[in-house]
């Protein structure tokens, strides 16, 4: 089975060996074997990694978006409020999956997983 790239399938949400079957069963639960190819994915633990990628992203996103809507306009407190509180909740919702999915995909590639050397 030719290899397909794990940034690719991670983004994709797929499976890291086929391509093609859905990694998720839900919004960030791994599904237990690719549906397609039958990988059994319980190796698939990515902890917090793609919440500290998420963070590392969305925050100067909205950081210099808000300090560029500052100077621009200089709207008062409670409109960044409502600007920025969403924008970072949706970012994040949005950039979570894909993020783990990267970091699964990158697991299987690299065979990392617990107990194994």
């Amino acid at each position: 089975m030719a290899q397909s790239s794990p940034i690719l399938t991670g983004l994709l949400c797929r499976c890291p060996r086929c391509g093609k079957g859905k990694l998720f069963a839900g919004y960030l639960k791994v599904a237990p074997a690719c549906p397609v190819c039958g990988l059994d994915l319980k190796f698939a633990d990515s902890g917090d990694g793609p919440a500290v990628f998420v963070i590392f992203i969305v925050a100067p996103i909205v950081i210099a978006l808000a300090l560029l809507v500052g100077a621009l306009f200089n709207p008062p407190p409670y409109i960044h409020l409502i600007l920025w509180i969403p924008t970072t909740l949706v970012l994040s919702l949005a950039l979570l999956p894909p993020f783990k999915g990267v970091l699964v995909s990158q697991q299987y590639r690299h065979d990392a997983h617990e107990g194994h050397q």
